[in-house]
């Protein structure tokens, strides 16, 4: 169920082998065959090598990462043995003409010429889109988002490093973070406290366990944050801005997880009188009275997000929330960033309920 729920461990789809490989991809089956055309154990490797990768990059779009060297190498043996054959063509001298001494430039040799300068020219343009793929989609760090306002400004989003400096500078230094495994690394790293879960969690009963926690309701969920000594939790929230990638949009996979662990807990108790997904009114009890629910939506129901829309509507998923007045009784909000995409509460102690 991890590996499912991991985008990571998606099978590759077809647009991505051209984004990320763009004209490699129609030369690596001239590069298979100029291989097997004069086959040597190198060559043998190099196809194997590919095959597999190419097998394997569709399998899992992680492995991309594994098939761009191969792609590279036998790309560059078919470029390599093309520019051979037409280079050699096109140096060929040819006899002078006899009424002006002047080299004889035959048609066959402007063929040549048209499709070296189809080379360079498909070089050129796999330069331009390498540095426009690397520039928009590889060189933006997931802790500064921005996007483009209504009148074409730049809008930066920081909520996510103001949110770990907040942790860093407003909690001991031994207290412990709930939250769900996506975020531990920055967590640790840029907030330099302790995780339950992170992206190396191997054993999946500490996941379920995180999973059960943010699906049960407040009373269920208090018991386990206490047993697992929890200080505070943190939820990702994307209800203002439009994030799509937040924690109501992974909640499922927080139960499924979590339903490994606890059978009390099932998908279809999360799903509304449609059985559909809902944060609405429609929404299930069991839905509008989880942890996950409750600490994303607190205080939500106050704010209006767009004009002509009710207060409490979900700019993600479209929806005016179904439980606008959230009450905490094992819980307190200690900090919400300023675009709300972080929001992180405080576990009471038993004394302070």
């Amino acid at each position: 169920i991890n590996a499912e729920y991991m985008g990571e461990h998606q099978p590759t789809c077809w647009s991505s082998f051209f984004f990320d490989l763009h004209f490699l991809v129609f030369l690596f089956p001239a590069g298979l065959y100029f291989c097997l055309k004069n086959a040597t154990d190198a060559s043998t490797f190099l196809v194997m090598y590919g095959m597999f990768a190419v097998y394997f990059a569709g399998v899992m779009v992680r492995l991309m990462l594994v098939l761009a060297p191969a792609m590279c190498i036998v790309g560059a043996l078919a470029i390599s043995t093309l520019l051979t054959t037409y280079l050699k063509e096109f140096q060929r001298r040819r006899k002078p003409s006899r009424r002006d001494g002047t080299w004889d430039k035959t048609q066959a040799q402007i063929s040549y010429a048209v499709v070296l300068g189809g080379i360079l020219l498909l070089f050129w343009f796999f330069v331009v889109h390498c540095t426009w793929v690397t520039s928009e989609a590889y060189s933006s760090p997931s802790i500064v988002l921005s996007a483009r306002g209504n009148n074409g400004q730049n809008i930066i989003f920081d909520d996510f490093r103001e949110a770990y400096w907040w942790l860093r500078k407003n909690t001991p230094e031994s207290a412990k973070i709930m939250s769900w495994w996506d975020y531990g690394y920055q967590i640790t790293a840029m907030a330099n406290r302790s995780v339950l879960v992170d992206n190396n969690t191997w054993n999946n009963t500490h996941i379920a366990t995180v999973g059960k926690a943010m699906a049960s309701d407040e009373e269920t969920s208090y018991k386990i944050l206490r047993k697992l000594d929890v200080d505070y939790v943190l939820v990702i929230f994307g209800g203002l801005t439009g994030y799509s990638s937040d924690d109501i949009n992974k909640f499922l996979w927080m139960v499924r997880i979590g339903g490994t662990l606890d059978p009390s807990i099932k998908e279809s108790d999360y799903f509304g009188s449609r059985n559909d997904y809902r944060i609405d009114s429609a929404a299930s009890k069991t839905m509008l009275n989880s942890l996950m629910y409750k600490l994303s939506y607190f205080r939500f129901g106050e704010i209006h997000t767009d004009p002509g829309k009710p207060a409490g509507f979900d700019r993600v998923r479209n929806a005016e929330i179904g439980n606008k007045d959230i009450q905490l009784e094992h819980l307190e909000e200690s900090f919400t960033t300023e675009h709300w995409l972080v929001r992180i509460f405080k576990v009471k102690s038993e004394e302070n309920r």
